[in-house]
């Protein structure tokens, strides 16, 4: 689906609350139920591990998911409260927009250092030259985790993202996922293990300081499996953003001219980038209570697909929904979702973008995108392309 704005927002025209019968589950596409749906945490799910899913995971084989599923089962993200309240309570206490502020200058730093070691006026591999490498980059830094070992994260991490994000068409994407998985999380275990022998000014020593003064008690898994969470989903959200923000800004140069003459507007253009193409296109969920969106009856274990970009699309919501306009105020967009399963590292993408951009539109008089359209990859929830070849040209 290379349209697919377009394409769920027809959807979104013709039934906001769609049944696909290949999907096995509901399609939910206006900006108010999809915000609705993200707000109804007591009758929707998020545990993987259980309703729909969990019998889908019963019917495989344990040993080839092990790994993928200690992580899935027991990171924040995918569980439901009182798990979920519990582990982000003490994510929240390290993980806090003041130490991301902190990290700006370093993130500065290396957006300058990645992008002068590209050549200007000939075609760049943009995602493999930087939108892969500052994400995993900062994360890492903030971790805590040595530089020698991220190229390894970075692939792994890479691995484990193809299952948890369902990119589509690698038939092999299974058993990367759990190798993936298996080293991230065992050389993870290993840091935290340092860590707690001798803590460092970082954010793993942080999370164990954390839980350390807690009142809930944590297992040495769970704490291990939410760092996970931390590398790979941070990784794969933020390059999305950044090259998705390249591709928005190549059709629509005159935004690009717009930032250039306003640098300040950097904040407001992220925020349209993350409303118009987002890192995520969509969410899943699945009923574990009865109730009603948009009018329509979900059933106890109904799939549900919240989608962001085609509520982020909803003319009810935004004037002109397809206009890219870096100028937007009282953007509501739901790109990082909504209610007590938003996003956590939504700050950091946010600064990491706000960096790239700042020094991009400063650096670069014009941004071409070689490939003509680029091809998202084949994935429900996230949205990212499978190449991006870019010529910047010089001010």
């Amino acid at each position: 689906m290379n349209q697919p704005a377009q394409f769920y927002g027809a959807l979104r025209e013709h039934s906001p609350v769609y049944f696909n019968a290949r999907w096995n589950g509901w399609i939910v596409t206006t900006y108010d139920d999809v915000t609705s749906g993200f707000r109804a945490h007591e009758q929707l799910s998020s545990d993987r591990m259980a309703g729909p899913w969990g019998e889908d995971y019963a019917l495989q084989d344990p040993s080839l998911h092990e790994y993928v599923y200690k992580i899935l089962s027991q990171s924040f993200v995918w569980r439901d409260p009182p798990f979920q309240t519990r582990v982000r309570n003490v994510l929240n206490k390290a993980f806090i927009p003041r130490s991301v502020e902190l990290l700006r200058p370093r993130a500065r730093r290396l957006v300058a250092e990645l992008i002068e070691a590209l050549p200007a006026g000939e075609p760049v591999d943009f995602l493999g030259g930087f939108a892969f490498h500052l994400p995993v980059m900062v994360i890492c830094e903030y971790l805590g985790i040595p530089g020698e070992a991220r190229e390894n994260v970075k692939q792994w991490s890479d691995w484990l993202s193809g299952v948890v994000f369902v990119h589509g068409h690698d038939p092999d994407r299974e058993r990367k996922a759990e190798e993936g998985a298996r080293s991230l999380f065992e050389y993870v275990r290993s840091i935290v293990h340092e860590r707690r022998r001798t803590p460092q000014d970082d954010l793993i020593s942080a999370i164990l300081a954390a839980q350390d003064d807690s009142e809930d008690s944590f297992t040495e898994d769970e704490i291990v499996a939410n760092i996970v969470l931390l590398v790979f989903a941070g990784h794969e959200t933020t390059m999305n953003l950044i090259s998705n923000g390249v591709a928005a800004f190549w059709r629509n140069p005159e935004q690009w001219r717009r930032l250039q003459e306003h640098p300040a507007m950097v904040r407001h253009a992220v925020e349209e980038i993350l409303r118009v193409d987002g890192p995520l296109r969509a969410t899943a969920r699945w009923a574990r209570q009865p109730l009603e969106l948009g009018g329509t009856e979900i059933k106890l274990n109904d799939r549900v697909l919240l989608v962001q970009i085609a509520a982020n699309h909803d003319p009810t919501a935004f004037a002109e929904p397809n206009r890219f306009d870096i100028g937007r105020t009282g953007n509501r967009h739901v790109a990082f979702a909504a209610g007590i399963h938003t996003c956590l590292g939504a700050p950091l993408a946010r600064m990491e973008s706000q960096e790239a951009f700042s020094y991009l539109s400063e650096r670069f008089d014009v941004v071409e995108v070689v490939e003509d359209p680029p091809r998202y990859r084949p994935a429900i929830a996230s949205g990212g392309f499978e190449q991006l070849h870019v010529i910047f040209r010089e001010r």
